[in-house]
């Protein structure tokens, strides 16, 4: 009997397990009961959709069993099952999806967010919590080896041949001190019953119970086997039938196991609102769809378990199928239950299947029309939503055109205006509602933070003139905003831009003489010409600005020209280099530093223009091309 070794940092893993990642202990029973379920719903499509499986009888039974004078408990299930290599696989390979990145994501006080576990593939590890040695005996279905892996948990494990009469898989757990209050029935009932009730097959709860004659007096023990749970598909009963308690029950229910379940939006969590819908007619269906009270830790990783289980006529066929639902509605957690898929439909034509896309459409509008409802209908939980979703719902508008109208009136922004609204967001049509009169444009400007973009000088006339700007801090934003074209017959502007600021009080650049055709300010004029001559192919343009109050200048960019987040933003998702664009320097022209300017020598207008660009480029978030030289300028004008 060879030893191995674990292979990942295991000793620090299982003490982040036992110690921190898990709140409760009795989440152990969840976790094994979650596996013995999907194992068993694997084997149930590969006996309908494989013609090696079809003579396998499927009679679906997991069995709960305590051994009071061995001090073990027994998890058994007659599903799918492991051979020696897939056991190796799946328990001699600690939290496959990455440990490092599981280790460096876990935040001081763990403890409570035991709803890591799914996402990482350790929730089997979980029994060591109340167990000093574990035993995991396993037949494959269709094969008549069995293999039994042990370890204690703590750096290493066995496998051996065994024997075992059916398919399926024993978990027997060892337990420790910890463990000792699971050898009592009603302690390992009220688990099964808290977290499992709707697993959608019979788990029987064995035990040998004290045997009381009529007088009271113990006489000897019985043998006792119950189905403790409803084992009802939930999705399947009618709503008038079911309680809010239900449905979050049920929800709690799929912890997320590595082979299933709901991703890191289990575990003790609520969600935060659920979508329950029965069709009939030429297709039908069932759906139950769940919204997460927090974001999945891996909502922005590209290999991101998907939410939603498929299922055709009760039969599990997948969970891992990310055309489900379209990538931006990748947060919801739920079941599709069809009634017109064929059971040995192939995953790999889900994506083509006609019934398969008309339940996608239709999903996708049950769940923005329900969300639309709920930000008219809750405020406050609308806005708890968008405080964790907002995000994908703005991949929706730049990827699902079909949906664009309705993704418009759910995603909100924040705002330079005051808003008594829950979060402080504010939807485009809320936007245009507060609009002055005479406005043309919903403006808005973006970057890369949102205190720093409210602090722009940017913003400086549009302020004082009363114009709301949106602030769009997300990198995502100002791809967006700038591919959605009008809103309702409005355009949006980005104040980050020449030319946005067309309705501002100040005359424009072009206005700015007499009627003899002499500058106004020759000042201004000459602080332009003097700027231009000091930085010459370092900027687009110099001109004097509309926007700027209380700043002595700031940079944007041409028209045409992607903006500055936005090349920074494009460089970082490692696309095609960019080509160089150079800033337009807009000039306060009634600011002292701009009137110095204009009366300075060559030398010092050199200064003075190259800090006032620098400082600008700073303000926007951007990188000096060269530091010392901008500090050795500053401090020149600074003596």
């Amino acid at each position: 009997m060879a030893q191995h070794h674990f292979k990942t940092e295991v000793s620090r893993l299982l003490d982040l397990i036992i110690h921190s990642l898990y709140s409760h202990k009795e989440i152990f029973l969840r976790e094994l009961v979650s596996n013995a379920s999907d194992a068993i719903d694997k084997l149930r499509y590969l006996t309908v959709s494989d013609e090696a499986y079809k003579p396998i009888a499927f009679e679906p039974s997991i069995r709960v069993v305590i051994d009071k004078e061995a001090k073990t408990l027994v998890i058994e299930d007659n599903g799918i099952g492991m051979d020696e290599k897939e056991l190796e696989e799946n328990l001699g390979t600690i939290a496959r999806s990455g440990t490092r990145r599981f280790l460096e994501k876990l935040p001081d006080g763990a403890k409570k967010d035991s709803n890591l576990i799914g996402q990482f593939g350790v929730g089997f590890y979980s029994v060591f919590m109340v167990a000093d040695k574990v035993e995991v005996t396993s037949r494959k279905a269709g094969t008549e080896a069995a293999f039994t892996w042990t370890s204690d948990g703590k750096g290493e494990y066995s496998i051996e041949g065994a024997s075992r009469v059916s398919q399926g898989t024993e978990v027997r757990a060892h337990l420790n001190d910890e463990g000792m209050e699971y050898l009592g029935r009603w302690s390992v009932e009220s688990v099964l019953k808290k977290y499992s009730n709707h697993i959608a097959y019979p788990i029987t709860l064995v035990s040998e119970e004290p045997k009381y004659d009529d007088k009271g007096e113990k006489s000897g023990s019985e043998r006792k086997e119950e189905v403790v749970n409803s084992a009802q598909a939930l999705w399947r009963r009618p709503k008038s039938e079911l309680k809010d308690e239900d449905y979050i029950d049920f929800y709690k229910s799929f912890s997320g196991a590595e082979l299933g379940g709901f991703g890191a939006s289990g575990g003790d969590e609520a969600p935060l609102h659920w979508i329950h819908t029965k069709a009939e007619g030429t297709i039908e269906y069932t759906t139950l769809f769940y919204i997460p009270s927090k974001a999945p830790l891996d909502l922005y990783r590209a290999d991101y378990k998907p939410g939603v289980k498929l299922y055709v006529k009760r039969v599990f066929i997948t969970d891992d199928e990310k055309e489900l639902l379209p990538v931006y509605l990748r947060f919801v957690r739920g079941v599709i239950d069809s009634e017109d898929l064929p059971l040995n439909v192939s995953r790999e034509i889900l994506q083509q299947n006609r019934v398969m896309t008309s339940i996608r459409q239709a999903s996708v509008k049950k769940i923005l029309g329900d969300l639309a409802e709920l930000s008219k209908t809750n405020t406050d939980k609308y806005a708890a939503f968008i405080g964790e979703f907002n995000r994908p719902l703005k991949e929706g508008l730049y990827s699902d055109y079909a949906n664009r109208e309705a993704l418009l009136g759910l995603v909100r922004w924040k705002s330079t205006a005051e808003l008594s609204s829950p979060g402080g967001w504010t939807s485009l049509a809320e936007y245009k509602s507060r609009m002055k009169e005479g406005q043309k444009a919903i403006y808005y400007i973006a970057g890369g933070d949102e205190e720093r973009l409210r602090k722009s000088p940017l913003l400086e006339m549009y302020r004082k003139e009363g114009i709301e700007v949106l602030v769009c801090a997300e990198e995502i934003d100002e791809i967006v905003l700038s591919g959605l074209g009008p809103f309702e017959g409005l355009e949006l502007k980005s104040v980050n831009r020449a030319g946005s600021e067309s309705e501002l009080g100040r005359e424009p650049e072009g206005g700015a003489k007499d009627e003899s055709g002499q500058a106004k300010n020759p000042g201004a004029t000459a602080a332009v010409e003097k700027a231009k001559k000091a930085l010459g192919d370092e900027v687009k343009d110099v001109r004097i600005s509309k926007r700027l109050d209380m700043s002595p200048a700031c940079v944007v960019v041409d028209s045409d020209d992607p903006s500055l987040q936005l090349r920074e933003l494009m460089k970082q998702l490692g696309g095609s280099e960019m080509p160089e664009v150079k800033p337009i320097l807009e000039l306060n022209a009634e600011h002292p530093l701009v009137k110095r300017l204009a009366a300075a020598d060559d030398a010092q207008a050199e200064d003075i223009a190259k800090v006032l660009l620098g400082q600008a480029l700073l303000v926007e978030g951007a990188k000096l091309a060269d530091p010392s030289d901008f500090a050795a300028r500053l401090t020149r004008l600074l003596k």
